[in-house]
């Protein structure tokens, strides 16, 4: 995309306007004979780019910049499992630009004044798990941060051994985190707080001006933040982190580390190895959806009174019922709403549980009870399901349920399979062939039946933590 006359301000980065107490600006560290894994296709035509290859793999690989835009990288504190840094930032990513009124952002691109004593790189193997689950993730249609493009080098990182470092180009309207608010808060700056929450509005939450329009901004954050994690719930993510400075003032999924999908179905399932405590299980994940928003709340104390901010808080949980509710009643077939509806979706979930039952198969075969009723185990809860559905408009139930009931998820097996190709082959096949069923996890893929199967024994035990 060339930005020019009409279209210029489409290309103005944002958040630079707030002035340098929000960032430092930074000299991107171009990886080491770069090359191109992969490009959002999709994502790159609805950005109305024209790049060719090559200036794509300069701009994402931090070698050439994006229409003479200083990179930066911004400031922020946070809350880590629970406990208070006063100092975080982009130790590891930057802001290149804007297109469209999406930010482009580089992670593993070199140090910043953030780093911590870090490399500020990304390893090849944690850069093919969150290209392909921010894809994986929008075809379930969650709300999060997208990937561009996949880069990959020769650059050797030192982790727990030595790796080859990799970049990936992330896209959103905006990268702010709670941790922004946090920081300035924390330092008692409250023009500072002010400053960013009227830019935010300004930019992102136009809606909300007015006389009330810090609470109606706080209201929103609170409705977008439980919507996500219902979603989360309902298609059995798990982020793993959900550390203040990864919450997105969008309520946009963002920062995939150690996350996971469940598999056999375990409600305490956790799937980040540092996580000792059990902080972020699945189970915790609305309850810290709530905690996080507090700790929000608590920074912009200066805008809005004790009273508000409990009233708006109070509207959590209504939030996220409503939503999650109205999604499992579809993944159901359900299109009334019966009391005993809870129940029975319970009962659903305690044979899943009893009997080791892979969450999403299970689920997407409820469209075929023939096929769910194979091994037996359902068959005391099918004649109280098929009770239940007869009182069902059967015409589309089987299309609506498998529209939210996805046929592929994002497998952690599946992940590591990828990986292994590419930093043992230099093969990236698989990584194409993912993201191909990922954008479109409802669809039937009847060539890709195997992508549906259950981690094989070799892949039982694999661990991720906050460095994949």
């Amino acid at each position: 995309m060339k930005c020019s006359g009409q279209n210029l301000a489409n290309c103005v980065l944002n958040f630079a306007m707030l002035g340098e107490d929000f960032f430092s600006p930074i000299e991107t560290q171009p990886l080491k004979e770069a090359f191109l894994i992969h490009k959002n296709q999709a994502l790159y035509n609805k950005l109305g780019l024209d790049w060719d290859k090559q200036t794509l793999l300069k701009i994402a690989s931090g070698e050439q910049t994006f229409q003479s835009t200083q990179p930066i990288a911004s400031i922020y504190a946070g809350h880590q499992f629970g406990y208070f840094v006063p100092q975080l930032g982009d130790g590891r990513s930057c802001l290149i630009g804007q297109v469209q009124g999406e930010e482009l952002s580089l992670k593993g691109a070199g140090q910043t004044p953030y780093s911590r004593g870090a490399d500020g790189r990304a390893v090849l193997r944690s850069s093919i798990r969150e290209y392909l689950c921010s894809i994986a993730m929008r075809g379930l249609n969650i709300a999060t941060t997208e990937a561009l493009a996949l880069v990959g080098s020769e650059s050797e990182v030192y982790r727990e051994s030595i790796e080859t470092g990799a970049i990936v180009m992330r896209t959103a309207p905006s990268h702010i985190r709670f941790g922004h608010f946090e920081l300035f808060a924390s330092r008692g700056q409250k023009v500072e707080v002010k400053k960013l929450a009227d830019f935010v509005i300004e930019h992102y939450y136009p809606h909300c001006q007015g006389e009330q329009k810090y609470v109606d901004f706080f209201n929103e954050v609170v409705k977008r933040t439980a919507k996500m994690i219902a979603n989360w719930q309902a298609q059995g993510f798990a982020h793993g982190v959900m550390n203040t400075d990864n919450m997105s003032i969008l309520g946009l999924t963002i920062d995939y580390g150690p996350f996971g999908f469940l598999e056999t179905y375990n409600p305490k399932f956790i799937c980040n190895h540092s996580d000792h405590e059990g902080r972020y299980a699945f189970d915790q994940q609305p309850s810290i959806g709530l905690w996080n928003l507090s700790r929000l709340a608590d920074s912009l104390g200066s805008l809005m009174d004790a009273k508000q901010v409990k009233a708006i808080l109070s509207n959590y949980q209504i939030y996220l019922v409503e939503t999650y509710s109205k999604l499992m009643r579809k993944k159901f077939g359900f299109s009334q709403k019966d009391e005993q509806d809870n129940a029975l979706i319970g009962q659903f979930f305690e044979v899943l549980y009893k009997n080791q039952k892979d969450y999403t198969n299970s689920l997407r075969q409820l469209s075929n009870i023939e096929q769910l009723a194979k091994d037996g185990v359902f068959d005391a809860w099918l004649i109280l399901y098929d009770q239940r559905i007869a009182q069902e408009d059967g015409s589309n139930r089987a299309l609506l349920m498998d529209s939210v009931n996805p046929k592929f998820i994002l497998r952690n097996y599946l992940a590591e399979v990828s990986i292994r190709q590419a930093q043992d082959e230099k093969n990236y096949s698989e990584i194409d062939i993912l993201f191909t069923l990922l954008s479109s996890p409802f669809s039937e893929h009847k060539d890709f039946e195997s992508y549906t199967q259950e981690a094989p024994d070799w892949a039982q035990n694999l661990e991720v933590s906050c460095s994949s």
